[in-house]
């Protein structure tokens, strides 16, 4: 849980808000903060100040902004702060020429924008505020987002340090962190995998391996000298198992060699542990390359790179402008379409465990991107408790977290130049949002909260998201020598593409037998259709297999996170919340009406006072609520109170998940 014993920088009657660990470095007065418009002439005066955690601006007539209505609250980030790391480009106009900035500057703008990585556009006029101010605030920013980071300096270690005696748990949390032996232990008993598989501490202190987790499952027959000999490498992990038997695995390239000698050692090693998965009491194993067969990170960043586009929008004029081709944009983006393939492939795989009751394997050089992203989705249309908040947030514990997902490359928070962000991570959460979109009753949690979960993305204060492995974490996160950054994992694909050697490699090292077990595409589209008519056909069961659709119209755009700060794109009235809203407002005057019939009927004294009506203002919720902007000219999103208290989860999430869940890190 995060701390809300906060410092304070006061001048005259405003006030920055300051976390542990956070230093203001530099300011600018009397800057104007558009609000988006076509004109961009109206907006608000203040102060423009960069610390070594954020980009705030502070409104000097803060009582204008405040009204009636209680807005959706972050207990971190302010509506008019943006973390460093959440800055995606920053661009400065000139003359009326918008020109994207970097580096030192020889000129300094009129006017400042601020593209962010959860899409808002940030608009700041610099035309009334001194020069000197200007470059100091101008060249501030510029360097504290773009130029490349030393690990230890990040924020991160800053607000570890300094509210380290302050932190205080949640009893309630029991998101399982998979750091002990007995975590996976449990999962093993939960799923009934233990008869088959064990859990293993031969990486302990990572002695074998820092590119995986301390403790970890492997079949049981699989010597753990195995996981010595190659780091790990070329050894199938346990994912999950399923309730007939069958179990999902993942294994990572081994190291490439040009040896011979070397090669024929590897070939029979992985002959070895091809034996030991295809005994009994093992099921048929079929493989899965998903490095070679299925998407590469070069197309998931070049079309989520294309698709964020359409929704960072300056102004009206340019919103409408893009309005015209938007549909085609989209397609060509081919965002939607890369979503509808992470689905279908967990679908078929889900069908091979289902209906077939095989193994599947999972392949990928370093089992630790496409690997996550499938299997965690197969685990949540098969196992209902990853549907639950806690067991959702246990599964990216497993598969994300301790699976040695990269996130502070594929994030690139050190803004290494030589890298791309390759947004992975957003790619399942917006595959959970579809699963969610179509079968709500079925899971614990809400839309909200994957949108907030996905802003914590770039928040520095949760270590959850900012490590490239548990190894990392650990080493920095207890290290005593702050000063000294961990070098970074060799075995990390260059620039964090993947090689075209990949797919031949794999091929060789796994040989003509495990090929063999590879069913023909045909055969495959027959089972799988065949699979998602039948399910589909049939009422759904929401504690049971969850499978989406996939056909085109069905896969949709996350409204909720990729439109929340576009007002043209809301929708005043409407949404399921609008619905549900108008519904129980119905209900509740029904009711009303009933108790003044029976009331007449009995002849009774005076009428009791009515209940309070906690739906007035339905017509006034939003198609993004919460986050919704009511009017054009409101420079922050408003939640009506109406409707927040009848509708429990909302209530909850007010509460708890703006907190940007942390899962038991801090």
């Amino acid at each position: 849980e995060i701390h809300t014993n906060e410092k304070e920088v006061t001048e005259k009657e405003v006030t920055l808000h300051l976390l542990p660990g956070e230093q203001l470095l530099c300011e600018a007065s009397t800057v104007l903060k558009y609000v988006q418009e076509d004109s961009c002439q109206h907006g608000v005066y203040g102060r423009l100040v960069c610390t070594d955690f954020k980009i705030a601006f502070l409104g000097d007539d803060e009582s204008a902004l405040d009204n009636d209505e209680t807005q959706f609250k972050n207990k971190v980030v302010g509506e008019n702060d943006i973390t460093l790391h959440c800055v995606d480009q920053i661009y400065g106009v000139f003359d009326e020429k918008k020109k994207t900035l970097f580096g030192q500057l020889k000129k300094y703008p009129e006017k400042l924008i601020i593209h962010c990585k959860d899409l808002r556009v940030f608009q700041f006029c610099l035309r009334y505020t001194k020069e000197e101010e200007v470059k100091r605030i101008v060249s501030g920013i510029i360097h504290h987002t773009q130029a490349p980071k030393l690990l230890k300096r990040l924020f991160l270690f800053s607000y570890a340090t300094a509210a380290q005696n302050n932190t205080v748990t949640d009893p309630k949390n029991h998101t399982i962190m998979f750091d002990t032996l007995k975590d996976w232990c449990w999962e093993l008993e939960r799923t009934k995998g233990n008869m088959k598989y064990k859990a293993v501490s031969v990486n302990e202190g990572y002695k074998v391996c820092e590119r995986l987790p301390a403790y970890f499952v492997v079949p049981t027959p699989l010597p753990e000298e195995n996981v010595q000999r190659f780091q790990g490498h070329g050894i199938p992990i346990w994912c999950w198992s399923c309730h007939n038997g069958s179990a999902l695995l993942k294994m990572s390239a081994l190291p490439k060699e040009q040896d011979d000698g070397i090669l024929q050692i590897q070939k029979s090693f992985l002959d070895g542990v091809y034996k030991t998965i295809h005994r009994p009491p093992y099921e048929i194993v079929k493989t899965e390359d998903l490095s070679s067969n299925f998407l590469s990170l070069q197309e998931i960043q070049t079309a989520y790179s294309k698709f964020k586009q359409l929704f960072l929008i300056d102004n009206s004029t340019e919103f409408w402008d893009t309005d015209i081709k938007w549909f085609s944009l989209l397609e060509s983006s081919s965002w939607l379409d890369i979503i509808r393939r992470c689905l279908k492939k967990a679908i078929e795989i889900t069908e091979c465990m289902e209906a077939q009751n095989m193994n599947v394997l999972l392949l990928e050089e370093n089992a630790s991107d496409l690997c996550c992203l499938i299997s965690s989705l197969v685990q949540l249309m098969m196992d209902p408790h990853c549907r639950t908040r806690i067991g959702f947030q246990s599964l990216i514990q497993k598969e994300w977290v301790m699976g040695g997902h990269c996130f502070l490359d594929r994030c690139n928070h050190l803004r290494q130049n030589d890298k791309e962000e390759v947004p992975v991570f957003l790619l399942f959460l917006d595959c959970v949002w579809q699963l969610v979109h179509q079968h709500p009753p079925a899971f614990e949690f809400t839309e909200t909260y994957l949108t907030v979960l996905s802003d914590s993305l770039y928040i520095p204060i949760f270590s959850t998201f900012f490590f490239n492995s548990p190894h990392q974490k650990d080493t920095n996160m207890h290290q005593r020598q702050l000063s000294l950054p961990l070098t970074q994992s060799k075995s990390s694909p260059k620039r964090g593409f993947f090689r075209e050697e990949t797919d031949h490699l794999i091929k060789n090292l796994l040989g003509k037998r495990i090929s063999k077990l590879i069913n023909s595409s045909d055969e495959l589209q027959d089972n799988f259709r065949e699979f998602y008519d039948s399910w589909h056909s049939k009422p759904t069961d929401y504690h049971g297999l969850l499978l989406p659709h996939i056909e085109g119209p069905e896969i949709k755009v996350w409204a909720q996170r990729y439109l929340r700060w576009i007002p043209e794109a809301q929708i005043l009235g409407g949404s399921r919340v609008a619905t549900m809203s108008k519904l129980l407002e119905m209900i509740e005057e029904v009711q009303s009406l009933q108790e003044k019939i029976d009331e007449r009927h009995h002849s009774q004294q005076a009428p009791q006072a009515e209940a309070p009506c906690l739906l007035r203002n339905s017509a006034r919720l939003s198609s993004l609520f919460p986050f919704a902007l009511l009017q054009r000219h409101s420079s922050k999103p408003v939640l009506p109170t109406s409707g927040w208290k009848a509708l429990g989860d909302e209530d909850d999430l007010a509460k708890r998940e703006d907190e940007f869940v942390d899962l038991g890190d801090v």
